[in-house]
């Protein structure tokens, strides 16, 4: 035995002890090998080079990473300084992957080492700041922000860019066709300020960015096609002076970072440094990257000194791809991925899940068949069948020796009950009186009402408190504990109003927020904003139209005679009434209010209150007061009430799913009203459409086509369809035990608009064109009356 303690070759008694070592290491390597399924036991042999890895809902995606990792880090005796890099998107991932490859090092032996999990953009912010100089990121002196459509640097971009180009500006405002009426003048040039280049602007600077495209090269684009709005041109204007206004302010966002780390490794040597320690990488959710995460994931896992290899692993579902209408990220890439590996005979595809009973997978298999088969939307002629809606993989049962315990479990009642309420209003009560049926026979289930926009969600919530006082049935509406991180900017946005009120500006965002918490009714809010003294404060010849504009008139009067009877230190909690804040959101508005009044002492000036808050909105440090833990969202004895894209991740005994009609789902391409003056398309869709056809083209090393603004919003109409399709699968697959789907006869024209008060309001309802196809298939599943 050596000084350290370590045996040598010399010490023949240690040697038979290190054999048996390796021995039991490898047993268990092989335990883990058997408990794995097919797909995931292709990562678990993996041994170097690219793997794409396609996975079905349910089926153990990370649970295969996870172990995947685990085998590698042992067979390559991986250490900090030579690792594994697990990348994923959202940090509650990241530590549930990093807590399960811990547990099976530890089933192993082996010391939790070798291996480190981020998100993309921590991995990115990681290198990037490692290398300021290179990469042009100093988090010391920048601030990271997320900037929206609304977002002050969107409103300077918007405004510098019609001060330089007044021409164009002209030529967007008068549209189509513009008889030069004063008023029309003002409506368009409110909503082109406000609306239209706001959401150009941000469409163009995402789509753009997340690709690696800079305003130039736009404009390089702009010359490939030809349109009378030049939106191409608008586009790239909007773009550099959105990136002017951000350098400005030194603000940068979460692009910057991946941009930033590819600028540092473009150095050869900084390169050289990050790809020796790096093993290799894996990627979960990969269906949800952009082209530039994708790069820096590329460069990272290359090879260098084994002749260009890249040791990469992907695992993805692109039937699971619900973020691409509204981020860069776009399922083709993963399928194009796919092809290219199986190509090489480096394709797996984890195809048995143990979530969902029986009859629910032969329900989510017939929707994705039929609609590839039957609903798909027209793929334009210059994408391949990648393109469809979905990739053609079924979900499988498990097999009976698999060890998950309870897989595919019973069903609870026909498993799937397919319903046609006579309204929104029965549909709400049917869903109480089913959950109350369910959860009165079993405590321990849980239960999720998963609907298409927050509003829905609301109209079930209100519908539903009964369930807490009556039955000890727990009723929580995610969306109402999330609006909490909108509170500062509501409270900046009215403060403005009360500073500025004459502002058409401040009044139009005044207004959106008192229309967004139902204060004051749904309309044409341009129309009120345009001529503010009129609105506020009519004189005898200034009739207010309707009932509606009346009331949004008197509540506007009300803030403001708050604002001359009460200190300017009260008016956050005043607003906070006004707006009937109730729970935990006073307890954050009391929390916002108690910091400006921190950040202000000694101050007696509103302006100074409004610099705080301006500060605490565009540094995004304010975090509200929430009282729930990560896993309240499945609790038993709980009706979970969310959107359907936050379910994704999720799953629940019992799922609802109403107000499924065609045109939510899979719905059309809509030009707002007040949008029309430019013709039958936007331009954010007509310029994302064409940003991602270069994209494409760029990625296939092909020539350059770009749509013209008719042909590229027919794309959009695609990609919306296609995603709506995805989400709807998405919902379905969320199930375990019972699928409860409905489509009401008759429901409201359109959400945003819908006045519970006036019932009589309602429109027939087409059913989206998938339960239509589940009822023809399954008939057994019809439910004209509730079960029981």
């Amino acid at each position: 035995m050596g000084n350290n303690g370590v045996a040598t070759m010399t010490d023949s008694t240690s040697l038979p002890s290190a054999i048996s070592l390796q021995q039991l290491r490898e047993r268990h390597l092989e335990r883990l090998r058997e408990r794995m399924r097919p797909g995931q036991r292709e990562i678990a042999a993996w041994q170097g080079g690219r793997l794409a890895v396609s996975a079905v809902p349910g089926a153990g995606k990370s649970t295969g990473m996870a172990v995947g990792a685990a085998i590698a880090i042992a067979r390559h005796r991986l250490h900090p300084k030579h690792q594994l890099v697990v990348v994923t998107f959202t940090r509650s991932a990241a530590a549930a992957l990093k807590a399960k490859i811990r547990a099976y090092l530890q089933e192993l032996n082996l010391p939790p080492g070798g291996f480190v999990v981020q998100t993309l953009h921590g991995l990115a912010l990681n290198i990037a700041t490692r290398h300021p100089e290179l990469s042009g990121l100093n988090l010391e002196t920048a601030t990271v922000v997320t900037p929206d459509r609304g977002h002050r640097l969107m409103k300077t971009a918007v405004e510098r860019w019609i001060a330089s180009a007044p021409r164009t500006f002209q030529c967007l405002l008068e549209g189509q066709q513009f008889d030069g009426e004063d008023t029309e003048r003002l409506r368009r040039d409110q909503v082109l300020r406000t609306e239209i280049l706001p959401g150009l602007a941000r469409t163009a600077v995402r789509e753009a960015k997340s690709s690696g495209l800079r305003p130039q090269d736009l404009l390089a684009l702009a010359q490939e096609t030809q349109d009378d709005y030049q939106v191409l041109t608008v586009a790239a204007g909007l773009y550099e002076q959105f990136e002017r206004a951000m350098r400005s302010r030194e603000f940068v966002d979460y692009d910057d970072m991946i941009l930033g780390a590819l600028r540092a490794l473009a150095n050869e040597e900084v390169r050289h440094v990050w790809q020796q320690q790096t093993f290799a990488v894996f990627e979960d959710e990969a269906q949800d990257s952009s082209p530039l995460q994708a790069e820096l994931l590329n460069v990272l896992a290359a090879t260098g000194d084994r002749g260009g290899d890249i040791n990469l692993v992907r695992v993805g579902d692109p039937n699971q791809a619900i973020n691409s209408t509204f981020t860069p990220a776009d399922p083709l890439y993963f399928n194009w991925f796919c092809e290219r590996c199986r190509q090489d005979g480096r394709l797996a595809t984890i195809a048995q899940a143990g979530r969902s009973t029986p009859i629910l997978i032969e329900a989510a298999n017939f929707a994705l068949s039929w609609v590839n088969r039957f609903a798909q939307p027209r793929v334009p002629a210059d994408r391949d069948m990648l393109a469809l809606p979905f990739r053609p993989q079924q979900i499988q049962p498990v097999a009976p020796e698999d060890p998950q315990p309870d897989a595919n479990p019973a069903p609870a009642g026909k498993g799937l009950e397919i319903y046609a309420p006579e309204d929104v209003f029965q549909t709400a009560q049917w869903i109480g009186a089913r959950v109350r049926d369910l959860l009165t026979g079993d405590r321990e289930r849980s239960v999720a009402v998963l609907v298409r926009e927050n509003r829905q969600g609301r109209f079930v919530a209100r519908a539903l408190v009964n369930l807490q006082r009556d039955y000890d049935i727990r009723v929580y509406e995610v969306s109402e504990v999330e609006r909490y991180s909108e509170i500062p900017v509501e409270m900046l946005k009215l403060l403005r109003f009360l500073d500025r009120p004459h502002s058409v500006d401040n009044l139009k965002a005044a207004l959106e927020v008192l229309a967004k918490r139902n204060t004051i009714p749904t309309q044409d809010l341009n129309a009120l904003a345009i001529a503010p003294e009129q609105f506020l404060y009519p004189g005898p010849l200034d009739q207010l139209p309707n009932a509606s504009v009346q009331r949004a008139s008197k509540r506007c009067r009300q803030l403001l005679q708050a604002r001359t009877e009460l200190p300017h230190y009260q008016l956050i909690a005043f607003l906070g009434l006004a707006l009937q804040y109730a729970g935990s959101e006073l307890a954050t508005v009391q929390k916002l209010a108690d910091r400006v009044a921190r950040q202000t002492l000694g101050s007696n000036s509103l302006k100074q209150t409004l610099n705080a808050l301006e500060e605490i909105v565009s540094s995004e440090r304010f975090e509200g007061v929430d009282d729930e833990s990560d896993d309240a969202y499945a609790r038993p004895n709980q009706v979970t009430i969310l959107t359907m894209h936050k379910a994704k991740g999720l799953d629940w005994d019992y799922v609802f799913l109403p107000f499924l009609h065609a045109d939510s789902i899979p719905g059309e391409p809509w030009v707002p009203t007040a949008a029309r003056f430019l013709g039958d398309f936007t331009l954010a869709e007509v310029a994302r459409a064409q940003i991602r056809a270069a994209v494409h083209a760029r990625h296939l090393d092909a020539a350059v086509r770009l749509p013209e603004p008719g042909e590229a919003w027919q794309q959009a109409g695609y990609l919306k369809q296609a995603e709506e399709f995805r989400l709807l699968y998405v919902a379905m697959t969320r199930a375990k035990r019972l699928l409860w789907m409905s489509a009401a006869k008759r429901g409201p024209f359109r959400w945003n608009l819908f006045d519970v008060q006036s019932p009589d309001r309602l429109r027939d309802k087409v059913p989206c064109p998938v339960v239509t196809a589940l009822r023809d298939r399954f008939p057994e599943a019809i439910e004209d009356e509730l079960p029981f």
